[in-house]
């Protein structure tokens, strides 16, 4: 399979270039890494210049402008921007973050799941951040969710869901529509992935209220909607994040945003949300 990566980035000089020769030294190459620069202010561009000119497969691409930093949005724009780009040769598209570190094996084990398992639309590992000298799995972890950090798709898997939704909530969205048209989706716990900086970290207080947006935008319903919210908030341990989250959803829900999902996608989901609800509770 060949592997065509897309790694958006925003002042990562002091990670791109770790997470560049992580790429480089896997014992199952990736076929092209490019790396869209967001108009950065620092020496990031220069870092993966000097890098590509000894490493062909990688492709620095720059942004001129720069936009408001918010989740979501602005990095799937980013990446699309690398998208042009990509060799009509390449089998999965990866979207990867520009402050992480693989394990030398990852490309390979990616190459044998997708090579062996048609259906399998989107594949990835986990992240793990530094904590007290040790690497742990990060917190936003669970087993049926890839993260946005380490997505990589299947290229007919990309193009059924129409590409990446420009706006928080893509990396949940994306794997929903994978599963609605007849897509696996699958995480594997053994690809550990040091990620340098954890998620979130640079997040403006509004991201708070985004985050209880994007359940409106994916059509998840009152109720499913306060279920998220508490279980997202237990895992940051806050309960101001629960109201913050609950706030953000009525204010999107009066405001009536625009809906990431088709009605006949949303009726699905949240057939699908409840059906995982019941199965976990009933063990």
């Amino acid at each position: 399979m060949n592997f065509g990566i897309i790694i958006p980035a925003y002042n990562e000089a002091k990670s791109i270039a770790f997470t560049l020769q992580s790429l480089l030294q896997q014992s199952y190459l990736p076929y092209q890494i490019i790396v869209v620069d967001d108009a950065s202010t620092d020496n990031t561009a220069q870092i993966v210049a000097e890098i590509a000119a000894e490493n062909p497969i990688i492709q620095l691409v720059q942004r001129t402008q720069k936009g408001e930093h918010l989740p979501g949005a602005k990095v799937v724009q980013t990446f699309n921007t690398g998208l042009p780009f990509l060799k009509e040769e390449v089998d999965v598209i990866c979207k990867f973050d520009a402050d992480l570190i693989f394990p030398d094996n990852y490309f390979q084990v990616m190459n044998t799941q997708y090579s062996e398992t048609p259906t399998l639309g989107m594949y990835g590992g986990f992240c793990y951040i530094q904590k007290n000298g040790d690497w742990v799995l990060e917190n936003l972890t669970n087993r049926d969710h890839l993260r946005g950090a380490v997505k990589s798709y299947r290229k007919e898997c990309f193009q059924a869901i129409g590409g990446l939704r420009m706006a928080m909530g893509w990396d949940t969205a994306d794997e929903l529509l994978a599963r609605f048209y007849g897509w696996q989706v699958q995480t594997d716990i053994t690809l550990r992935v040091k990620h340098l900086r954890p998620t979130g970290a640079g997040y403006k207080s509004k991201a708070h209220y985004l985050q209880g947006s994007v359940f409106y935008r994916l059509r998840y319903g009152v109720i499913l909607s306060f279920l998220a919210a508490a279980k997202l908030a237990l895992r940051k341990h806050s309960l101001k994040l629960f109201f913050d989250y609950c706030k953000g959803y009525l204010k999107a829900k009066k405001q009536q945003q625009s809906y990431l999902l088709t009605k006949e996608e949303g009726k699905w989901v949240r057939r699908y949300r409840w059906k995982n609800i019941l199965k976990k509770n009933s063990k």
